[in-house]
């Protein structure tokens, strides 16, 4: 039996709730009871497609979720490693959409709890976060907040240019996202060169966007390598990756393609 301090049964309205430890499926059962109350007669029909996701979709909104969360964090404010893993591990198997981005939102909103277990279980979700939605939640989220600190784990993503499954070559890219945000680009484009000629178009928006994101850090060194690159650029990159740009070098990269 544990010896630490227990927390709070999440999402308890009981007057006097009772302290203990979480249990990870009452916790999961509590957190579906909220989803469905709070989404109600919210209707979206066109949202699952929007959302590109394979997964049924109960249509809460981000604000919604955003509640769900703050009731969850609140009632248990001293939730251990072993426990976020098991819910988290719990909601991900769940059929719905909402599930899974709470399970990545979970994961995310506890960054003191990270260890090698949290890097097993989101790289073990990469392969399944189908859809823009849920793929750059997870990679440019959690995976990497975890990958930033680690040069191990950057040398894993770099291995993720690689992989059959498009959706894991998209998410090495959404995982720069704290090196970008840092302006630290060395990482960020040597990935990037790898996905350059990507023939999937999610891969190529992908490598656009965070192209488009190093040019907000350092436009003289991006628009340096994109022109270093440019000979057979997709022209969905060459989009994405300028739309802050000037028109005159937007039209540069078009012709020297």
């Amino acid at each position: 039996m544990s010896s630490r301090t227990p927390t709070k049964t999440p999402l308890s309205r009981d007057l006097a709730p009772v302290s203990v430890a979480i249990d990870a499926g009452k916790a999961r059962a509590e957190i579906l009871r909220e989803f469905r109350a709070q989404a109600g007669s919210n209707t979206f029909p066109d949202l699952q497609a929007y959302l590109g996701s394979p997964y049924p979709v109960l249509g809460l909104t981000t604000p919604q979720m955003r509640s769900v969360m703050r009731e969850f964090r609140a009632a248990n404010r001293r939730v251990t490693s072993p426990e976020l893993h098991a819910l988290a591990k719990g909601l991900w198997s769940g059929r719905t959409y909402e599930e899974k981005a709470f399970a990545i939102s979970l994961l995310d909103a506890h960054p003191r709890l990270w260890n090698d277990v949290s890097w097993k279980l989101a790289d073990g979700w990469v392969d399944r976060a189908i859809g823009w939605a849920l793929s750059d939640s997870l990679a440019a989220g959690p995976i990497a907040g975890m990958v930033y600190p680690k040069p191990g784990r950057f040398q894993e993503v770099l291995r993720w240019t690689k992989a059959e499954p498009f959706w894991r070559r998209r998410a090495s890219a959404y995982a720069l996202h704290d090196f970008v945000l840092a302006g630290a680009l060395d990482k960020p484009f040597q990935l990037l060169e790898r996905l350059l000629l990507d023939e999937e178009f999610w891969v190529q928006r992908a490598v656009g966007t965070w192209l488009r994101e190093s040019w907000k850090k350092d436009q003289r060194r991006t628009e340096s390598f994109l022109r270093k690159h440019v000979r057979g650029l997709p022209k969905v990159v060459i989009t994405v990756a300028t739309e802050r740009a000037q028109k005159a070098f937007r039209e540069e990269l078009r012709r020297k393609r």
